[in-house]
């Protein structure tokens, strides 16, 4: 009987690494290994680590050394680092943190058994060698899906077949797996029993953004085949999934390196269509990208969040010309305006950059301008800090620190102050709330007793956005859809009333 083996992947950072985290279990438990979900229950504790801002460097940080002192006291014998902040900093990261037994990058992936198995045996596997990922690829994007079977994109799935020599059987694969179908279609197992997943659109950017290092250890944008896409989501469907968001870090750009830009106008209508799928989200949208037939698509089809997770970043104007992006206030206005006359209970989120190198008081106060007017949902602000490897890093001009802290606490009061306002302007509004937690299961993200249950609107997306809470739980379930009616607010979150339990949205 084979020697049993355990493993827990701690997530951390957005939704893509959650994708990339599935996409590990999946491949781990198709070689034998338990997927445990307590770290202090495995023998080896994998940590998914997000590279993208110094506080959640510190995060990844902290959440491996908690990881190494399960060794002391439980079973834990190794643990691993994986995800962005390995493939970042690699050979110096290992170098600073001993603690962790192996820092293992996107190319180790494929081998993710061979790698645990050497490392839980004592063996060593030498922490890779970072090297600019864009240099991977050919510059042209039409060039690249073929030279991208060569190169390791996490939540893309494997670079052979499904009948290559070394897959895996359908039928040998554990319950709960999903098999390979094609050339990008992943080896996929569930971490979570929420009704929502997340799904890669595509990997990488092509954007040169001066404040960010993303491209350098994601690489190129490359976008997944549209079939592979939809075999994904119905498999996720036939696993009780309710609503499917697209990730990737720039999903206006999808399907450019596919010959069609418009690819995405396409593929939303069929992924809408999978049975057993109640809503489609798109994250990730770039401004300077949206095009009139996206926001048609996205406004007007059944079953399609009219969700916009636009990327402002900023909204003075020599300030984003310093961020290498494009666009002011009234133009950013101008597009929240041609979103809402297509459809009024658009939810609309976006992040903001205070004090980047050069920001003027006017700059400061023509942002405080668009946050006043824009409207938005949700607002997440955070202060300039500088990044290895990235253009802004070298300016001059750079802000004190007590001013990019004052201007920051001012604008997050200011936010908080505007999406409460928002919420408010959605008291009578009828909603579509998907349910994702009720009293009786434990799972209700709240301090209160007072609320019974709690889901998400179009408007709503999974961590960043709020919830719709219910003061009872009569007839709800989660994965429900339900119709409901907002009666109050707390904050950002809605109250809401069920208008009909037995009519599930209207279906």
């Amino acid at each position: 009987m084979p020697e049993r083996r355990t493993v827990a992947l701690v997530t951390l950072g957005c939704a893509r690494n959650e994708v990339d985290s599935e996409e590990l279990a999946g491949r781990l438990a198709a070689d034998g290994w338990e997927l445990v979900e307590d770290a202090s229950d495995a023998d080896v504790a994998v940590v998914n680590t997000c590279g993208f801002v110094e506080a959640a460097k510190k995060d990844s940080v902290d959440a491996l050394l908690e990881a190494n002192d399960l060794k002391d006291h439980g079973r834990t014998q190794a643990v691993v680092a994986v995800g962005c902040m390995a493939e970042r900093y690699g050979k110096e990261l290992a170098e600073a943190l001993p603690e962790a037994d192996g820092v293992l990058g996107f190319d180790d992936y494929a081998d993710i058994s061979d790698r645990l198995q050497t490392i839980l045996s004592g063996g060593g596997h030498a922490a890779h060698t970072p090297r600019d990922r864009r240099k991977l690829l050919p510059l042209s994007p039409v060039e690249r899906q073929g030279a991208a079977a060569s190169v390791a994109l996490p939540g893309h799935g494997a670079p052979q077949s499904a009948d290559a020599p070394g897959a895996p059987a359908v039928e040998d694969l554990p319950e709960g797996v999903a098999p390979a179908s094609g050339p990008r279609a992943p080896l996929r197992r569930r971490l979570a029993a929420s009704p929502v997943a997340s799904v890669k659109l595509a990997s990488g950017c092509d954007r040169r953004c001066s404040f960010c290092a993303i491209p350098s250890f994601r690489g190129s944008f490359v976008s997944r085949r549209p079939g592979d896409v939809l075999n994904e989501t119905r498999w996720l469907a036939e696993e009780g999934v309710k609503e499917i968001m697209l990730v990737s870090e720039n999903n206006t750009s999808y399907g450019k390196d596919l010959g069609d830009i418009r690819l995405l106008e396409t593929l939303l209508p069929e992924l809408a269509a999978v049975d057993g799928i109640e809503r489609i989200r798109v994250s990730y949208l770039q401004p300077a990208e949206m095009r009139p037939g996206l926001i048609d698509v996205l406004t007007s089809t059944e079953k399609v969040a009219p969700y916009f997770d636009l990327s402002f970043q900023h909204s003075a104007p020599a300030v984003l010309r310093a961020m290498r992006r494009f666009g002011d206030t009234d133009r950013f206005l101008e597009l929240l305006d041609t979103i809402r006359g297509k459809a009024p209970q658009a939810g609309v989120r976006s992040n903001f950059i205070v004090g980047f190198p050069g920001e003027s008081e006017e700059d400061f106060a023509e942002l405080e301008r668009f946050l006043t007017h824009a409207r938005l949902d949700a607002i997440g602000v955070f202060g300039y800090s500088d990044e290895d490897g990235t253009e802004a890093a070298t300016y001059g001009d750079k802000l004190d620190q007590e001013l990019v802290d004052a201007r920051l606490a001012h604008l997050s009061r200011l936010a908080e102050e505007l999406t409460a306002q928002r919420a408010e302007e959605r008291l009578g509004e009828t909603l579509e709330v998907l349910v994702e937690s009720v009293e009786d299961d434990g799972a209700v993200p709240l301090d209160e007793d007072e609320y019974a249950a709690a889901g998400r609107a179009a408007h709503q997306a999974p961590e960043t956005d709020g919830q719709v809470l219910f003061t009872t739980d009569a007839g709800l379930a989660v994965g429900r859809m339900v119709r409901a009616k907002v009666v109050g607010t707390e904050g950002v979150d809605l109250v809401a009333e069920v208008i009909d339990v037995a009519e599930e949205a209207g279906r």
